[in-house]
């Protein structure tokens, strides 16, 4: 079938995106589904970090390719074999497709799946069959979901049902800002209740973590970033404290604020120089988590006799330590019941055409989750 979708051909373009638009919108042939396959046809698709890094560079990935991640849509047909979702059912996409079977699967990390990760890389889908093209040549999938599209075809690992309750525009925000955030916080962390908490970068995934600490009732729940504007929306959200990363004396601050330092910081901005400050505001005894993706050459360093003598704990934490199938729908159920209300996260509803636009405000940090809707 022909679609539209948008087309990461050249990576590496400078902003603003406006101008030297890297994704092109346009049609490309999608394949039926095959064996363990299933046809979406998306309904939203939100716009994150992990595909700012692939525009830029940050984190490469063979193109040309089909970007994002973060979707949710309902099931248009499904290949053969496939027998627990049928044409109607709604469907988030986990950007992380969990074979079951290799070691980490078995061992109850899905998130790390060596299958998963092996196709993700190689631009497949779990199958390690490409079913996008362009002409005669092939279109590498992005994260095994490649979103920004009017339909694609994931692998069944992929998919997670959910309550067509729940909007789409909502629901594809569960895929990867709300895994990856509140995982964090509940699955990497394990936070709590009544610990103190600081979360360092509020973009999306950020404010979903703040969401997270919120439900462990945090005898302090500490904000920082460089934006005023998102300063203001995690103190609706539930922060006790605030704190600007751009001022000189915030390790100082936040120190104050909470008696020397929380017991867990949670670093979501991708950067080094935040990673920092989230490991400085860590108080003895605490644990530092890291879901941020920077370039692969940054480096962190931290003093060896404080590691030890203070007993501290530094954690990464990718898709949140989730399984997603268990773990979608128990979100979903906390935002329905409003424990996460993960609808605060969404700032715009766009078009596809605009996606360039949209990615020069992701980038410049003047927006929350920004969401490809499509009718």
């Amino acid at each position: 079938m022909r679609i539209q979708a948008a087309i990461l051909t050249d990576i590496g373009r400078e902003p603003p995106y406006a101008a030297s638009r890297p994704l092109v919108v346009e049609e490309v042939e999608l394949d039926e589904p095959g064996p363990g396959e299933v046809l979406v046809r998306i309904r939203a698709a939100g716009l994150c970090h992990s595909d700012l890094s692939v525009i830029d560079g940050n984190r490469p990935r063979p193109i040309p390719m089909v970007l994002g991640h973060e979707a949710a849509g309902t099931v248009a047909a499904v290949g053969t074999g496939v027998e627990d979702l049928k044409p109607g059912d709604h469907v988030v996409a986990a950007f992380v497709p969990c074979c079951g079977r290799c070691e980490p699967c078995i061992g109850g990390r899905p998130a790390l799946c060596e299958p998963g990760l092996a196709a993700n890389t190689a631009g497949t889908l779990l199958s390690g069959r490409r079913r996008l093209r362009r002409g005669r040549h092939e279109v590498n999938h992005h994260l095994g979901v490649s979103g920004f599209a009017e339909y694609a075809v994931l692998a069944r690992e992929s998919l997670v049902a959910i309550d067509p309750a729940l909007p789409f525009e909502h629901a594809a925000l569960f895929g990867c800002a709300v895994m990856t955030g509140v995982g964090a916080v509940l699955n990497t962390a394990a936070v709590p209740r009544g610990a103190s908490v600081a979360v360092v970068g509020l973009g999306g995934v950020g404010l979903a973590a703040l969401l997270g600490a919120r439900t462990r009732e945090p005898s302090a729940l500490v904000a920082v970033d460089l934006s005023d504007q998102k300063l203001a929306t995690a103190r609706e959200l539930g922060a006790t404290t605030v704190v600007s990363a751009g001022a000189p004396d915030a390790v100082e601050q936040v120190r104050e604020a909470t008696g020397g330092g929380v017991q867990y910081a949670f670093e979501m901005a991708g950067s080094v120089a935040a990673l920092d400050l989230a490991y400085r505001i860590t108080r003895r005894g605490g644990t530092t988590v890291t879901a941020g993706l920077s370039h692969p050459d940054r480096r962190f360093s931290l003093p060896h006799l404080n590691l030890v003598a203070e007993e501290r704990t530094l954690k990464g934490s990718y898709l949140g330590s989730c399984a997603p199938s268990r773990d979608i729908p128990l979100y979903a159920a906390m935002h329905a019941t409003g424990q996460l209300p993960v609808d605060r996260l969404l700032s715009e509803r766009i078009r596809l055409e605009q996606i360039n636009e949209a990615f020069d405000r992701l980038a410049a940090g003047t927006t929350l989750r920004q969401v490809v809707v499509f009718d």
